[in-house]
């Protein structure tokens, strides 16, 4: 979820042109695991606690790879990356809340409410009003549920959506202030660090042993490496081979990724209408990217 602000976006020798996509959806099906093995771990971790392991487990991934400390920081660049950091965790709790709830294919389909929505806030093209039309009209086909625990799930994915419109926003001041993923690594550690009282001690209260299973801290680790340490780096290589604009259009490949991951990881078969919906929001995605990519020309 939402990598491409954070990650350095200058032109080099990178990869063949025809390995991108493959890289791209290597980096996607990394990161949809990830949110697989989280389902699992629902069993016996609460979603939200699940979402912190992944932050504290990323945040000290990526401080050991990028070692921010080498670099020069104040005390505003500190708190910016600090708010992106709970920014990104706040946007994982939703997001596992949703998925605790409803499909994963469905529930990363309705978070691209939020991207969608900020790529074409203040236009008056018509293709960025027909991308927002399509959005919608595939997030309502998608949130067609009846159940309370699925009309929460939806909930909780339309909230993951706002929060990633507000990573987005956040974390280009981060870009522009040339920080990129050191500012992520910072972040994501420090969130970690702050929130682990309210995270923490919420599991403590409900259900203390889960801390006490070694299963519960390797899957963590898991999780944490597999939907953040390598899916932004490999996003990092593929950003260097294409840009910026032709990486957005690659993110129209995320829903049907994570939908096929759902589909054999977690026995989530969506149906016809959420196949639609999928398709609905895919191509919105591709509408946005395209008007991205020509206004970058």
């Amino acid at each position: 979820m939402g990598t491409s602000v954070v990650v350095e976006s200058q032109r080099r020798a990178g990869l063949p042109a025809w390995s991108v996509p493959l890289v791209f959806i290597a980096g996607g099906v990394s990161q949809y695991l990830g949110a697989a093995i989280g389902v699992y771990l629902f069993g016996t971790v609460e979603p939200a606690t699940v979402a912190w392991l992944r932050a504290a487990a990323a945040g000290i991934a990526l401080v050991l790879w990028r070692r921010p400390w080498r670099g020069s920081w104040t005390r505003r660049t500190v708190l910016v990356a600090t708010g992106f950091g709970v920014v990104t965790l706040g946007m994982n709790i939703a997001f596992y809340e949703a998925i605790a709830r409803i499909p994963l294919g469905t529930a990363v389909a309705i978070e691209f409410l939020g991207p969608v929505a900020v790529a074409t806030l203040g236009s008056r093209r018509a293709r960025d009003f027909a991308a927002v039309a399509l959005v919608v009209a595939g997030v309502y086909l998608l949130a067609g549920v009846s159940s309370d625990a699925q009309g929460l799930g939806v909930g909780f994915a339309l909230l993951a959506a706002a929060l990633w419109a507000g990573y987005i926003l956040v974390g280009k001041r981060v870009a522009d202030a040339g920080a990129g993923l050191d500012a992520l690594a910072v972040g994501m550690a420090a969130a970690a660090a702050l929130l682990a009282p309210i995270l923490v001690t919420s599991q403590l209260v409900l259900d203390a042993s889960a801390f006490a299973d070694p299963r519960t801290w390797l899957l963590g680790v898991g999780v944490g490496v597999l939907s953040s340490a390598v899916p932004y780096g490999l996003d990092q290589v593929v950003l260097r081979t294409v840009g910026r604009a032709r990486f957005a259009l690659l993110l129209a490949l995320l829903p049907a990724t994570a939908a096929v991951i759902g589909a054999i990881a977690l026995a989530q078969r969506p149906s016809a209408a959420e196949l639609v919906g999928i398709a609905l929001v895919m191509t919105a995605l591709i509408l946005s990217a395209t008007q991205r990519k020509r206004s970058l020309e």
